[in-house]
């Protein structure tokens, strides 16, 4: 079966993660529209919509054309907006773009989801994970709407898979840079790293990921969590685990300063597996 998109539209392409996935697309050969509110530096794009995911107008002149969706357009953090306008903005955004694309016949869309969807590392409360690694089934407590709306999403992703016959993945993003962001990121301590077991993912693994889904023989909807191959900590994740989350149970074993993200669907569902590390070079 032929997966390969002839045309994609990528929405969000403004942003960091859109950049770098119109690049990464026409750089395969595939021809690219790209949807932004506004725009900080040109597009690559051989058409580029000016517009907002959440317009339908909007949205439907950019899916003019495409057989295949990545959709990146969100308020991305809990304090982005007010917490209506970013839990609106995000479920608006991701409803209009996967209802259009499947009344159009559009079978193939990614949605950027986030570690986030669980609930557990923007809760309020004092909270860690059910367990390590983190993976798909974790169990939820959504205590705000920037989760609960990546949550929604997913949620939609299912629906519009069962009502257009579409095939949807949606990718559960830890934080997503270049090895120097990811170290300028690393170096912000907070009570929220624990929580998301001190994981991200390099910026060009990401697209490798979102490649994988527009292209992997899938049917129907599909939550997927990526990550690094090892945690942005320079220390052991054990010990980081015997300081940090002691009374957390660990589901499988971990060496060196593996990782604590469970992407064994990643590799089975899209055949992908994240090599990039923002400590090239120092062991995992």
């Amino acid at each position: 079966m032929d997966t390969r998109p002839a045309r994609v539209l990528v929405t969000g392409a403004d942003g960091k993660i859109g950049h770098a996935v119109v690049a990464d697309l026409i750089e395969r050969g595939v021809a690219v529209t790209a949807l932004s509110r506004e725009w900080e530096s040109p597009s690559r794009a051989d058409r580029a919509v000016t517009g907002d995911a959440t317009v339908e107008a909007d949205v439907a002149r950019a899916l003019e054309g495409a057989d295949a969706v990545v959709h990146l357009a969100a308020l991305a953090h809990r304090d982005a907006g007010r917490p209506y306008e970013v839990y609106r903005t995000n479920t608006d955004a991701t409803f209009n773009v996967l209802a259009q694309a499947g009344a159009r016949g559009i079978t193939r869309a990614v949605i950027a989801s986030s570690i986030n969807a669980f609930g557990i590392p923007m809760h309020r409360k004092p909270l860690l994970p059910a367990y390590f690694p983190i993976d798909e089934q974790i169990p939820y407590d959504l205590d705000d709407w920037y989760s609960l709306s990546k949550r929604s999403d997913e949620l939609t992703a299912e629906m519009a898979a069962s009502h257009w016959n579409m095939t949807v993945v949606a990718l559960r993003f830890p934080y997503v840079g270049t090895p120097e962001q990811v170290r300028q990121h690393a170096g912000h301590v907070h009570d929220q790293q624990v929580r998301e077991g001190w994981s991200y993912i390099d910026l060009s693994d990401a697209t490798d990921a979102i490649w994988a889904s527009l292209v992997a023989p899938l049917i129907g909807a599909h939550v997927i969590g990526v990550s690094a191959p090892d945690t942005y900590r320079p220390e052991p994740t054990a010990t980081l685990l015997a300081e940090y989350a002691p009374q957390v149970p660990l589901r499988m074993g971990v060496t060196g300063r593996g990782a604590l993200i469970d992407t064994a669907r990643a590799e089975q569902l899209l055949g992908f597996v994240a090599h990039r590390t923002a400590t090239q070079g120092e062991p995992v």
